[in-house]
């Protein structure tokens, strides 16, 4: 599980990061003072790394790939069905069903009681889940196509609505 959820944070990264080395940093190329009968030490360019606003020696590059390869034995679907193993709360599906009205009461009850960290995990979020959770602190809906490892992995408990539960041959 570690392994996946690692992966997939590793491979949302993007190579945002650059820095400039001697050749990009702009700066003269003529010598800050002659060769000889200065009694000082040579130098080249300002821009030499030896030098204060020159550039790195080792610069990082937005070229860099930070993307994982997880083996065929640790896939995602895999590491997801461990992960709800685990944090389902007693394997039974929860029903949204009863909110009519978008009530954030309701719902902060019903959620308080189960975790102090959780996932609700749904096969459609309609408007009144979304109105009546959203400003619930460290309580997550996800749509089933959008629940992730780390999302799984965070949450100390994850509910699951009777539609997401449901096996690919039931009827609806």
């Amino acid at each position: 599980m570690h392994q996946v959820v690692v992966a997939y944070q590793a491979n949302a990264r993007i190579g945002s990061r650059a820095q400039k080395d001697r050749g990009a940093v702009n700066h003269s190329t003529k010598k800050p003072w002659r060769q000889k009968g200065t009694g000082r030490a040579r130098r080249r360019m300002t821009s030499s790394p030896l030098w204060r606003g020159g550039g790195k020696i080792f610069p990082n590059s937005p070229d860099e790939n930070f993307s994982h390869k997880v083996t065929a034995a640790c896939t995602a679907p895999g590491c997801a069905r461990s992960c709800l193993s685990s944090r389902a709360e007693d394997r039974l599906p929860w029903s949204t069903s009863s909110w009519s009205t978008p009530r954030r009461p309701s719902c902060c009850e019903e959620v308080k009681a189960w975790a102090r960290r959780g996932a609700v995990i749904t096969d459609e979020i309609d408007e009144n889940l979304m109105l009546s959770s959203r400003n619930l602190r460290n309580i997550e809906i996800l749509n089933v196509r959008h629940a992730n490892p780390v999302a799984l992995v965070r949450s100390e408990k994850v509910l699951l609505t009777k539609a997401a539960v449901a096996k690919p041959g039931d009827a609806k």
